[in-house]
Order: C-alpha cells, then structure tokens, then sequence
C-alpha cells in the first residue's frame, strides 16, 4: 500500500505540474517542461509524455552534475538531500533548467523517480548566470526511504532527465542525459581480542557487515560479501591487509592473525554497485 501511494503521489504532481514563463514573455510557442516529465505509476509503470532528447531551437545542456559527482547513499529512515547542478545555454540566455532522477530499464518500463519538490512554481531552478547566454540552475532532491525509496529494487544505476528553457522558448529535453548511483547505506563493526595479549598469540577478530533494507526499513546482514582484515601499527597512519575473508549467511565476520605489535585491527569492505564502501572503526590490541 505504501509504494503504491507513494508512485501515485508522484504521478500526480508531475501531472497536475507546469513549468511556463512570466505572462509578458509567454506565447503560443513557449513549452510546459513539466508535462514533458516522465512519470511513475505503479498500475501504469511508465507513462513517458516526451520521447528521449526532445528540442525545439537551439537550446543546449552542457553538463550535469549530480550530488558533486558522489554516489547518493540511502539509509532506513532519514532523508538524503542531495543538490544536482544543471549548465545550459540559449543565444537568448536561459530561463530555468531542472532535473529528474528515474530508476528502471528504460522509460516504458520505469519503477522509481525523485522529481523536485517546487515542480509546480514559477521557475524550477535557481538559477546563477554567468553570461548573458549560459546559466547553471540548481536542484535540491530529497531521496527519502519512506516515499521514493521505497524498496531494494530501487538499489543501483538511476538515469537523469534534464530539461532546459531558453528566455525565447527554445528548449531541450535530454530523457537520459547521465547515470548516477542511489546506494543501500551499509555498516561496518569489529571486535578484536583478547585484549591485553601476548606477542605470538592468536588475535581474533567478529564483526558484521549489514546494509539498509528498503523493503522493511531496517539493516539486515550483507552475505557472502569478501571483507579485508586490516591491521594498522600504533604510531603510523596506514593500515594494511592481512587477509580476506567472507560474511556468513547473517553478515557475520571472524578472522585470526598472530599477535606481534601494538595496534588497531578493522574490518574493510570495498563496495558494490550497490552498497557503499565502508571500513569499522579501528579496535585497538595492546600486546605485550
């Protein structure tokens, strides 16, 4: 109930939505963006109102930069504001220029979007000019675990849709102009013992690797996942691999090493398309 709600809500504003300009600057020929918005719905999965990389003049986007360029990385219950920066430009200068983040194979067949909240005012973007004839506006977007991340299907590669409008009407539509990534947050602990030790002794070291679940809105264990085993001397900065091991059926971690020098061990876990990088906090071993 709640994902269908959520995908109706936002088929509803981006249907009731326009983008137009000021009335003294309007005519028969000026463009509703917002209706060239993809849409999402979970009765209908898509309904695509513009074909891909739809213009009219000589309107052109230049670059797009999504969250600065970083992954988008999603927990279970706060929200990600994120900012996407859009760069266009018209002979005439630009009027607005915003982004649309969607999720699926194509746009027929699209499960998932995160649209701007002011989709229905005046303008969309703010927008900064840095000459009379390119402008980049920016978007804040609000991935939000309870609406539009509403489930581990949506974990991956997202596309960007991007619309620009000149001051004179001209416009382009770019349906899929970059990817970017929206991530399950993931965590990362280790224990490492006994603590004090003696030097040659065996150090074992637990943890678990668990990531956000999307589905129920809680971190569940990330299996059969390599981890590295990392050992960090006191006194130096640089940690450095010991061993590989994996996380059983529940995330769940354990890894021996010989005891030699005071120091901090940690688990590390390089990331997948999906699921974030990210290294526990260093447990200190004093070893005598």
């Amino acid at each position: 109930m709640r994902i269908r709600a959520t995908v109706a809500a936002v088929t509803g504003a981006l249907a009731l939505s326009a983008l137009a300009v000021p009335a003294a600057q309007a005519d028969d020929h000026m463009p509703n963006l917002a209706s060239l918005v993809p849409s999402t719905s979970k009765a209908t999965p898509f309904a695509a109102a513009a074909p891909a990389d739809e213009g009219v003049g000589d309107t052109k986007i230049t670059s797009v930069t999504v969250n600065g360029g970083k992954n988008i990385v999603v927990g279970t219950t706060a929200m990600k504001s994120f900012t996407v920066s859009v760069t266009a430009t018209d002979p005439e200068g630009i009027y607005d220029a915003y982004p649309v983040l969607w999720h699926g194979p194509d746009v027929d067949n699209a499960d998932g979007a995160i649209v701007p909240e002011n989709l229905d005012e005046e303008t969309v973007g703010s927008c900064t000019h840095s000459s009379a004839t390119t402008a980049t506006c920016k978007v804040t977007l609000i991935a939000d675990p309870s609406t539009n991340i509403y489930s581990n299907i949506l974990a991956g590669t997202w596309k960007v849709w991007v619309g620009a409008i000149g001051n004179d009407g001209d416009y382009i539509i770019r349906d899929a102009y970059k990817t970017t990534k929206v991530q399950r947050a993931s965590k990362l602990t280790v224990n490492a013992g006994p603590e004090p030790v003696y030097k040659g002794k065996t150090i074992t070291s637990t943890g678990k690797l668990s990531r956000a679940n999307w589905d129920d809105n809680k971190y569940h264990g990330y299996t059969n996942q390599p981890v590295k085993l990392q050992f960090r001397k006191a006194g130096t900065s640089t940690y450095t691999t010991v061993k590989t091991v994996y996380s059983d059926q529940y995330g769940n971690l354990k890894a021996t090493a010989t005891a030699q020098y005071d120091g901090y061990w940690r688990f590390s876990f390089a990331g997948t398309t999906t699921t974030p990088a990210v290294n526990a906090t260093g447990d200190y071993v004093d070893v005598r």
